[in-house]
């Protein structure tokens, strides 16, 4: 027996005798997995106490740059978890991977940390659920993909589409059985006003928040509020703006209904057009066009104005000779063509099963069946070694998807050929593939 097998055998031992919260039902038998957490944020939380309701895991580790935030999720973990008992702590990854003793590794952290904290991760011995977009650059998703097969490491991606009951639904009941007919255009969208619009001065950064570590491979900037917490998202030095955040969500789920591959070729355009007063650099108007083997679709959004489609502000819309599917994460519209009569399925809750999502600090209520549905077929895939709903091979082609969007847009809507292998064949592109790492980190496609 093995260090890693002693650890589980008694933990679940320990945990044996304790009652889980009334509403699971976890078998006796059920296996204990030993958890990790780098990033305790909002969506590190988010995903962690979901893993939590649909599996009696014990949340040995924890780490954050942020003390603060680190402490507060300690405590809720030690309310939430079986075994009542607080998390070890971590400031760095390194120290808490450094055990080797962690089945599972959630990262949540922002963007710009995803490949290294992935990557290490897995180097650790952990199976991996990494928030999405995988990577900021082309060529760490791609490291992150030949690290999870050299290492056989199951590594589920936060695109959670995959694992939404409505959309499953709308996947089986109109793609799959041909109702739609041919497909012709899928447009992806959003309108949301989501753009940072103030304009704080830089400052001095807080003493709970190791900034440096904070910062680590990017390019360091002078810390500022819209950066920590959660408006980090706000600068392109930490990830790809709204087509990084919420493009790759509807990209990926129009992939998977329509069981698409690689697209062929990107165009983007787009910039600062409106809202020039806001410290943030991010494009608040762009358009992106993919061909998918002769299945163009479009990409929009907006930080301004208001949305074609009230009901549908974020959202995919696929048009078929036979009918068309409108679908975000809170309903679906299906229209046929002639004949028949429209489809409505709102997004599905399960409030009743799990009380505690009714009260938790900034959950997506909506979104919290499909992180669990997503977290079932993570454990399932850790069992079979198979790969997940969302394996780390199809969270890498909708990230370099969107990641070669901005770079097209970058060099003023040029087209680019879109390649497994994340050349483009564009000299220029192709110098952007790989962003510079801020030394003393090494890029993982450098290692």
């Amino acid at each position: 027996m093995n260090r890693r097998q002693f650890l589980t055998s008694t933990s679940a031992l320990g945990a044996a005798a304790l009652l889980p919260h009334a509403h699971l039902a976890f078998a006796a038998d059920q296996k204990k997995y030993r958890v990790g957490v780098i990033g305790t944020g909002w969506y590190g939380k988010c995903d962690l106490f979901r893993l939590i309701q649909v599996s009696p895991v014990d949340v040995v580790s924890i780490c954050d740059v942020d003390k603060q935030m680190l402490a507060g999720a300690a405590d809720m973990i030690a309310e939430r978890q079986v075994s009542k008992k607080k998390p070890r702590t971590y400031g760095d990854f390194r120290e808490m991977l450094k055990e080797k003793d962690l089945d599972i590794v959630i990262v949540g952290s922002p963007d710009h940390w995803h490949a290294l904290h992935a990557i290490a991760a897995m180097e650790a011995e952990a199976d991996v659920y990494c928030q999405k977009p995988i990577s900021v650059d082309v060529a760490e998703g791609k490291a992150m993909v030949e690290a999870a097969a050299k290492l056989k490491r199951v590594v589920q991606i936060g695109t959670q589409r995959r694992s939404t009951p409505h959309l499953i639904e709308a996947k089986k009941e109109f793609l799959d059985s041909g109702r739609i007919g041919k497909v012709g255009l899928v447009e992806v969208y959003c309108y949301y006003h989501m753009r940072a619009k103030d304009n704080p001065p830089d400052e001095m950064p807080p003493e709970n928040l190791d900034y440096e570590l904070w910062t680590g491979p990017a390019p360091m900037r002078p810390y500022n509020k819209l950066v920590h917490p959660r408006r980090w998202r706000s600068f392109t030095e930490y990830g790809n703006g709204i087509v990084g955040d919420m493009c790759i969500h509807m990209l990926d789920c129009a992939r998977w209904m329509l069981n698409l591959g690689w697209p062929s070729t990107v165009a983007s355009t787009g910039g600062i057009l409106v809202d020039k007063a806001s410290k943030a650099n991010i494009s608040d108007t762009q358009t992106a066009t993919w061909d998918f083997g002769g299945v163009p679709m479009v990409w929009t959004h907006r930080t301004w104005g208001t949305p074609p489609d009230p009901k549908y502000p974020w959202g995919l819309t696929i048009y078929g000779d036979k009918g068309t599917l409108k679908a975000s994460v809170m309903s679906y519209d299906f229209i046929p063509q002639g004949k028949g009569d429209p489809v409505h399925k709102d997004v599905t809750y399960e409030l009743e099963q799990f009380p505690e999502d009714k009260t938790e600090k900034d959950l997506e209520k909506h979104v919290a069946p499909a992180i669990r549905g997503q977290m079932k077929n993570f454990l399932s895939c850790i069992e079979s070694r198979q790969k997940p709903v969302a394996d780390i091979t199809e969270g890498y082609t909708s990230t370099a998807a969107c990641v070669l969007a901005n770079i097209s847009a970058q060099l003023g809507g040029r087209t680019l050929k879109v390649n497994a292998d994340g050349k483009t064949g564009d000299t220029d592109a192709d110098k952007l593939i790989k962003r510079p790492y801020r030394a003393p980190w090494k890029h993982p496609a450098d290692v």
